[in-house]
Formats: structure tokens, sequence, C-alpha cells
């Protein structure tokens, strides 16, 4: 086993990894063994569910055509793709482990302890939680001191960005070489200087999102009407530029002063409300109506493949990809 340089004791290099442990093959976990597979890595999967290989090995199977499309590393294999029955045959001969059981705080403290017994010590152990922070998850844990958060975006095999933030008691030198497996793996990361609950992109969303449904609730806006004010508007311009640099452009050449000099005073309008919308029966049915409309009869399935190919033609077109 190599050691890493600049990283203590035996834990290999971010470059050397060969074998990962996904624990929890659901959306995210079964995104991030697609994404390992095509790397080149192999992936030793575990689920307590039933029916959990079945349904992993058909979402890799699903993300493999446009994995394809984007380019396979060299040795890439689907059936480098292994699925155990306990826990400890998953991590037990991993170099790094990518946690991503459900959101429930009780279930990630005593999964993570067990993951942390079962994993040798010097194994970065990576959970994929999309808002408790580490602080919270690592109480019962003996090396606590290594493990991270690594939060992916759905489909974590096509979008970038993952973030990455330790706990109290995670060692800034698991941080950093999270952080630079990751890249070496090919993902956009951003190393965050501190927890924040949600991260940073979460907490955007969430406001987006909030004032989306606000919107519905007060019958202001559609479903239909707000997704398309996003695909046909904003969200064009977020793939290039950030909503930062995005208003910095719209203060002319000017920039960002002038924006914020010009049109600070309108900060003050009562456009958005940043509270949570009360999710009524109403307004949890008008949301599902209003996809199910905008879907027009497509599949789960069919949506899937219509999504990936319009993130590739965006990377393609951005030059991110061949």
């Amino acid at each position: 086993m190599a050691v890493s340089p600049g990283f203590p004791g035996l834990r290999v290099a971010p470059g050397e990894v060969r074998t990962i442990a996904c624990v929890g093959s659901g959306v995210i976990g079964g995104g991030w063994a697609a994404y390992f597979l095509a790397h080149g890595y192999d992936v030793v999967a575990w689920d307590p569910a039933p029916d959990a290989e079945t349904r992993l090995r058909h979402l890799v199977d699903q993300a493999w055509p446009a994995l394809t499309e984007i380019g396979l590393a060299d040795g890439a294999a689907r059936d480098r793709l292994s699925f155990v029955p306990e826990l400890a045959d998953a991590v037990s001969g991993a170099d790094f482990v990518q946690e991503s059981a459900p959101e429930d705080l009780g279930l990630k403290i005593g999964l993570l302890a067990d993951i942390d017994a079962a994993t040798p010590p010097d194994v970065v152990v990576s959970s994929s939680t999309s808002g408790y922070g580490m602080s919270e998850m690592q109480v019962k844990c003996a090396h606590a001191e290594r493990m991270v958060v690594g939060h992916p975006f759905n489909p974590p095999y096509l979008i970038p960005l993952v973030e990455v933030v330790g706990g109290t008691s995670t060692s800034a030198d698991v941080v950093a070489w999270t952080s630079e497996f990751f890249k070496v793996a090919g993902k956009s990361v951003i190393t965050m200087d501190r927890e924040v609950p949600g991260f940073i992109a979460n907490r955007l969303q969430e406001a987006l999102w909030r004032e989306a449904l606000h919107m519905v609730a007060a019958g202001e806006a559609t479903v239909e009407q707000i997704d398309l004010s996003i695909t046909d508007g904003p969200g064009l311009r977020w793939p290039v530029q950030g909503p930062c640099l995005t208003f910095h452009l719209a203060g002319g050449q000017g920039g960002m002063a002038h924006m914020l000099d010009h049109f600070g005073p309108s900060l003050q309008s009562p456009w958005t409300r940043l509270v949570a919308a009360e999710l009524t029966p109403q307004l949890r049915d008008e949301m599902v109506a209003g996809c199910e409309r905008e879907a027009g009869g497509r599949s789960i399935d069919d949506l899937i493949a219509e999504r990936d190919r319009g993130v590739i033609a965006v990377l393609r077109a951005l030059g991110r990809v061949p």
C-alpha cells in the first residue's frame, strides 16, 4: 500500500485508489457506483434492501449510454461491480468509502459507526448527505477524524460538483485528501471552509424552491410556467456564469459596484418570501398534478434519459466533454 505524499499514516494517495465501497445503492448511491465504474474503479456495493442489487444494476445500465457518450476511462466496465450481502464485506478491502443512506440522522449516526468499525482506520469515509453536518453524524465513530462529507448532485454520474467539508472531529488532512481524490476522479470540487447547514448549492436551490412553492400556493404561477422561466431564462446563463457574475455583468461597464449602487434599493422590495410555504394537501396535489401535466405521459425512465441528453448537450456546448 503506497503512502499518500503529504498525508499521514498508510492512506493511499488519491490517485492510487482502486477499489471503492458504495454503501447504499439508491438513486444517489447507485449514481455514484455508475460514475466510479465509468472512471475505471472497482466498486463493491452494499444495501440492506431485498431488491437493492436488481435496482442498482438497472440504474447502472440506464446510466451507461450517457457515460459511454461522454467517454469511459481505460478499463471501465460494468462487470467490475460486485454486490455483497454484508457491510463488512463491502468496506474491509476498500480504498475509499462513499455512504449514501437515506436522510435520517439516527440512521446516519448508526451506519457511519458501523462503517467505521468495519473499515481499516486509514481509509477515508465520505457521506453523500444533502443536509446534515458531519459534526452531527460522526458522534459515535471511534475514528471520527476520517469522516467527511462529499455531497454530490443528482445524478452523480453526470453532474460534476461535489461539496467537501469535515466536521468538528475531522482532520484537516482528510478534507484535503478527499478533495484531491474527487478531483483525480474527475469531479468539480468545492472545499468548504466550514460547515453550513445545507451546504452551499442546496441553500441556493432551497431559496428558489420555496419561492416556487409560494407562487403555486398563491395561484401566481403554474408548475409549467415556473420551470419554463428557468430553463428558457436564467438557467441558460448559469452553466456559463453563476448568479454573482451574472449580476456583475448586469452593472454594465461599472460591474457589480454599479449594479449594487443602482439596484440596491430594489433589494428591499418584497418580491420574495424566504420562509417555508405550508405544504398543504392542496399545494402538494397541485405540484404533483403540474409535474404530471409537464411530463405529458413520459415515464421516469424517459425523463431521466431526456435529462441526461440535455445535460450532456450543455456540457458539450461548454467544452467540458468531447
